[in-house]
């Protein structure tokens, strides 16, 4: 399995007792999807190996894992920090207003009003206030923020996410 067929779920990021426990932090919407999942890939030393858990307790994005063949916190060293990952196959199927933002990049970006391909994804920031879509117009990149009034509809057959852009938006990024 490589990262390339993977999505990132989350990562270890510390020890959760003395009985071989670690605190799985969770980078998804609604944790509880993933209650019922028997492993994950861990990214050790640049490869995914695969861990299976003996017992997954999902409280939030900060869960509770223990992984089979490990019942010390010694054990458990090796793991800490380590990134989690499962198969892109394993996602749920989306409708046409939702997306998975790995999916995005490569996308053509289509203004719903005009019909025109104003560009290409070349990235999905993430962050504490707003999530934005990148894209470049003549060497100058270009965010636009992720929500249901702008974005309207993802056409996965055809690679092309339809957008509805404010008014100036992109002017902002171009005039000199």
């Amino acid at each position: 399995m490589t990262k390339e067929e993977c999505y990132f779920l989350g990562k270890i990021t510390k020890p959760h007792g003395l009985k071989g426990e670690v605190i799985l932090w969770m980078d998804v919407d609604v944790p509880e999807l993933y209650e019922n999942m028997e492993s994950v890939f861990l990214e050790e030393n640049g490869e995914l190996v695969p861990y299976f858990f003996e017992n997954l307790q999902i409280r939030g994005k900060k869960s509770i894992a223990k992984f089979e063949d490990m019942e010390t916190i010694e054990e458990t060293e090796s793991i800490i920090n380590c990134e989690v990952y499962l198969p892109i196959d394993n996602l749920p199927v989306l409708d046409d207003k939702t997306f998975y933002y790995h999916e995005l990049p490569g996308f053509q970006l289509k203004e719903e009003k005009t019909g025109e391909i104003i560009g290409v994804i070349t990235k999905v920031y993430e962050g504490a206030g707003q999530d934005l879509i990148a894209f470049e117009i003549e060497g100058t990149e270009v965010l636009v923020p992720i929500s249901d009034d702008i974005v309207k509809k993802i056409e996965r057959d055809n690679n092309i996410l339809n957008v509805n852009l404010p008014e100036g938006l992109i002017e902002i990024y171009t005039e000199n």
